[in-house]
C-alpha cells in the first residue's frame, strides 16, 4: 500500500482523510498544517503521495504543488478543494496536481482518486 502525506490546516480533515486512508491499509507517514510544512515533509519523507488542501495560510497548495513538482517532478499530488473551487482546481492541475477530492470526504471517491493516481 502507499505511503501517503496528508497536508490540511483543519486537523479534523486531516483525521478523517488519515482514517479513510489507514482502513485502507495505506500508510500515513506525515500530517501538514499549510504548504511550506508540505515540502519540508516532502523532502524528508518522500511519500508516494501527498493529498493537500487549496486554500491554507502561510503558503497555498497550489504553490507548494508548484515548488514540490519543480522538485521532484514525479511527484504525485491530489488537491483536496470544497464545493465551489474550480477555478482553483483547474489552476492546481495546470501547477501539477493528478487529481482531486472535494470535500466534505467521501471514502469511496477517496479512495478511487488514490487508486488512480497511484496506477
Amino acid at each position: 500500500m502507499a505511503r501517503i502525506l496528508i497536508v490540511d490546516d483543519a486537523k479534523f480533515m486531516r483525521i478523517t482523510l488519515s482514517n479513510i486512508l489507514k482502513k485502507a491499509n495505506h500508510e500515513v507517514v506525515g500530517e501538514g498544517e499549510n504548504g511550506k510544512d508540505a515540502i519540508e515533509l516532502y523532502r524528508q519523507l518522500n511519500p508516494d503521495l501527498v493529498t493537500m488542501d487549496i486554500t491554507m495560510p502561510e503558503m497555498s497548495g497550489i504553490e507548494a504543488v508548484r515548488e514540490i513538482k519543480k522538485e521532484f517532478p514525479q511527484a504525485k499530488v491530489i488537491m483536496c478543494s470544497a464545493m465551489g473551487q474550480q477555478k482553483m482546481v483547474v489552476e492546481a492541475i495546470e501547477a501539477g496536481a493528478k487529481d482531486f477530492i472535494v470535500k466534505p470526504f467521501d471514502e469511496a471517491r477517496v479512495l478511487d482518486a488514490i487508486n488512480r493516481v497511484l496506477n
